[in-house]
């Protein structure tokens, strides 16, 4: 499956970053386990980034997190003290480090000498791609249709919102992007053709937001920092019709953070990606309560994505 393609080719930057770092050499030499921000300290390294590593390497079987005195401290596994650290016998950790610094860095420019299209279209057709498979699951994960005005904010291609007028035939949607890509979609997609989906020009952090009764964020939190999305939820809160409210669509992290491992990899994505992060539910409802928001719901869908419902 797609998202299986995507997970393994995630898992090989993981494992090549904490060789280079020196992860489970510092493990290894470590007279007990550490935590985060121990590992963080001695490998001069960011706090977030570490925490967020290491959990994706307990993920992969790489390392062993223990939390029974309140906080988790971090230990190689067999696997990796066997393959990983210099020392061992079967250690293939200078392999790993000339593969990762060689090898994969000259395979990552090979779409370069074949790509036809722009970036941001590509973009768009893979979303296209997304909720293709996944659009009807997380958008029936709620019932939507008292919702009769929908805004999806960051639409891109119109999809999402083609998922829906086709699931709730009564609903009319707002698809709500920068200029460059509303222009994209009406110009390569055929969302635009549908006469219950619309176009709307601009930048929700800063332009006037489209009324509606619901507004959809699918894949667009993860992209940003606590205090921009704060930022956002806030003025949607205040576009919003009373009444209405907000359906987040991102893959949710498992409470401990360190799951499932999709989304673990997802996050370490967005920290080199972007400013952003994956979150837990309870970390969507601490940005959507004091947004204003009431009756946060979370669902999971069996799926990548998620679903969260709030309340004006």
């Amino acid at each position: 499956p797609p998202s299986q393609t995507g997970r393994e080719g995630r898992c090989v930057p993981v494992l090549f970053a904490a060789c280079e770092l020196g992860v489970f050499e510092l493990l290894a030499v470590a007279p007990e386990p550490l935590d985060s921000a121990a590992v963080s300290a001695r490998l001069g390294a960011s706090p977030r980034g570490t925490e967020l590593l290491l959990d994706a390497c307990v993920s992969l079987k790489l390392l062993q997190a223990d939390v029974s005195g309140g906080k988790a401290v971090y230990a190689n596994t067999e696997l990796a003290s066997t393959y990983l650290v210099r020392g061992s016998p079967r250690s293939q950790r200078d392999m790993l480090m000339y593969t990762g610094r060689t090898t994969y860095v000259c395979w990552g420019h090979l779409a370069e000498a074949v790509r036809s299209e722009g970036e941001r279209l590509q973009f768009m057709q893979g979303l296209q791609d997304v909720w293709r498979l996944e659009g009807a699951r997380v958008l029936a994960a709620f019932d939507l249709s008292p919702f009769r005005v929908i805004c999806d904010l960051g639409g891109g291609s119109g999809a999402l919102a083609q998922a829906c007028v086709s699931l709730y035939p009564g609903c009319r949607v707002i698809v709500f992007d920068i200029p460059g890509v509303v222009q994209m979609a009406r110009t390569h997609f055929s969302a635009s053709e549908d006469e219950r989906i619309s176009f709307h020009e601009g930048d929700f952090f800063k332009d006037p937001l489209p009324e509606a009764d619901l507004y959809i964020l699918a894949r667009v939190l993860h992209d940003w920092t606590d205090a921009k999305c704060s930022h956002l939820l806030e003025r949607l809160y205040q576009a919003c019709r009373t009444g209405g409210g907000i359906l987040v669509i991102e893959s949710l992290l498992d409470a401990d953070g360190r799951g499932p491992l999709t989304t673990v990899l997802y996050s370490l994505n967005m920290l080199v990606q972007t400013e952003g992060r994956e979150r837990t539910p309870a970390q969507y409802r601490a940005l959507l309560g004091p947004a204003g928001f009431r009756d946060v719901r979370c669902r999971r869908t069996g799926g990548t994505y998620d679903a969260v419902l709030a309340r004006k």
